[in-house]
């Protein structure tokens, strides 16, 4: 049975040949090992297209494929039963293989003193002899400690900046005549009726074109309610200042 310094690894190996890919326990990164022909292989078939699209030489690699998580089937019976129709032969250049595979995987990997993780170079605190998870690099932690604390004060200044200046009223959206977007001027952009907002009989306040009820006091906008003087009693209209028979203020 194959044992190798880290479980996170996988078999890639077939009958022409042997090839190993080894896992970083905290990215996930892998790196695959050198592929080996198989002298067996050549013997019984003869020479042909050998592992086709595999590298001459190991390389470092980032995404690991599919499940990574630590399953023992990568090294266990899962394995053995896969390879179980090989030749002795075929088995013996499998393990000399896979040893080989294994100290050229090592100098890529370290073992952390913490949580006993195996870690790839990138994951590695050299100055602690500790994985990135268990002693973050120090330059890493500061940069991105600033990057976030940027990040709140442009969202603290963007919190107080006026973006919009001009008078919170009433609108008319919508052209009471044609029913169409009236646009933002004093006429409408489609059948160019009047937007002008309607005056509430009762208490004075503008209104949208087209409401029933004024939306501060609740009057009809319909019916018309005349101002009555004081001195003589005579009604004026809403929005009068002066009364028009006797000329007293309203």
């Amino acid at each position: 049975m194959l044992q190798s310094f880290t479980r996170n690894y996988e078999d890639n190996s077939t009958e022409a040949g042997f090839q190993f890919t080894f896992y970083c326990d905290l990215c996930q990164d892998g790196f695959k090992s050198s592929f080996v022909e198989s002298e067996t292989y050549q013997k019984g078939r003869g020479l042909r297209g050998l592992a086709r699209g595999a590298g001459a030489l190991g390389s470092l690699f980032g995404g690991a494929l599919g499940n990574l998580g630590y399953s023992l089937e990568r090294g266990g019976d899962i394995l053995s039963e896969r390879f179980e129709g090989m030749s002795p032969e075929w088995q013996k250049e499998h393990e000399k293989a896979f040893e080989r595979a294994k100290n050229e995987a090592q100098r890529h990997f370290h073992r952390c003193h913490g949580c006993h993780q195996w870690v790839c170079d990138s994951c590695y605190n050299e100055d602690e002899t500790l994985c990135t998870d268990c002693s973050p690099r120090q330059e890493v932690a500061v940069a991105k400690a600033r990057a976030e604390a940027m990040r709140r004060n442009i969202d603290e200044a963007a919190e107080a900046v006026t973006v919009w200046k001009g008078k919170i009223e009433s609108k008319t959206v919508t052209c009471p005549s044609c029913g169409k977007p009236a646009g933002t001027g004093k006429f409408c952009n489609n059948c160019g009726a009047s937007l002008a907002l309607a005056i509430c009989p009762k208490c004075g306040e503008k209104n949208a074109q087209g409401v029933r009820f004024c939306n501060h006091c609740g009057a009809s906008m319909s019916t018309p309610i005349r101002i009555r003087c004081k001195s003589c009693g005579e009604g004026n209209a809403p929005g009068t200042k002066f009364c028009g028979s006797c000329g007293a203020k309203l």
